[in-house]
């Protein structure tokens, strides 16, 4: 795990936000990941981001909406999460870096949505929920298709809110956790510890986010 910087509170339109820094020396980019709607940030694939990508010069910025931060158990809805969103933003570019937007389920929704608005160089797309579990004809590939910069998803092979196979062609990466559910847990028979599957996330991530600085 990366040595966290500070702790940073945000006023915005939709509550005060909260932002927990892990620093990188020499820093040519910053990674700003928002949580889902039934978790924080201490989800497995964004402490483990966290706690690598600093390593590769890319300071990670862990993203609390105001709902979660006000102790609510419910996330509002969309348009409210962009809010939020948005105003966090002028604390992610104080650094004077390039921003990728990013965040798991709910909150790559909010990432593709608000990207090109908000001038990211890139999106980063966990656990992408394509469509409610079970209505695949409820899709939200739009928002994924319409993020319109260089967008990487990381999706479980048996994520139930998109297994990968059901993307549709369009202008992203896309990185397969094998066996792995909406929060990138496998099942014991598929014989990954914990380590090998959320490395696979962390390489995938550091791999794409050296090429955005290329």
């Amino acid at each position: 795990m990366g040595l966290v910087s500070r702790i940073e509170m945000v006023e915005t339109a939709a509550g005060d936000a909260r932002v927990t820094w892990y620093p990188a020396e020499r820093a040519q980019l910053v990674l700003a990941l928002g949580h889902g709607a039934g978790g924080g940030i201490g989800a497995r694939d964004l402490q483990g981001i966290a706690g690598v990508l600093p390593a590769d010069r890319v300071t990670v910025a862990l993203v609390e909406q105001p709902w979660r931060v006000a102790g609510k158990k419910v996330a509002p809805a969309p348009k409210t999460l962009d809010v939020g969103w948005r105003g966090v933003w002028p604390l992610l570019e104080k650094p004077g870096l390039p921003v990728v937007s990013g965040g798991r389920s709910a909150g790559a929704r909010v990432a593709c949505r608000t990207a090109q608005e908000l001038g990211a160089v890139g999106v980063l797309a966990l656990s992408f929920p394509l469509h409610p579990p079970g209505r695949p004809e409820k899709s939200r590939a739009e928002e994924l298709l319409g993020a319109g910069v260089p967008t990487l998803v990381v999706q479980g092979g048996n994520d139930p809110f998109g297994k990968p196979e059901e993307f549709p062609d369009g202008a992203y990466e896309l990185v397969v956790v094998p066996y792995g559910d909406h929060g990138f847990a496998v099942p014991k028979r598929a014989g990954m510890r914990e380590t090998e599957v959320v490395s696979i996330i962390t390489d995938a991530v550091a791999a794409w986010a050296r090429g955005l600085r290329e």
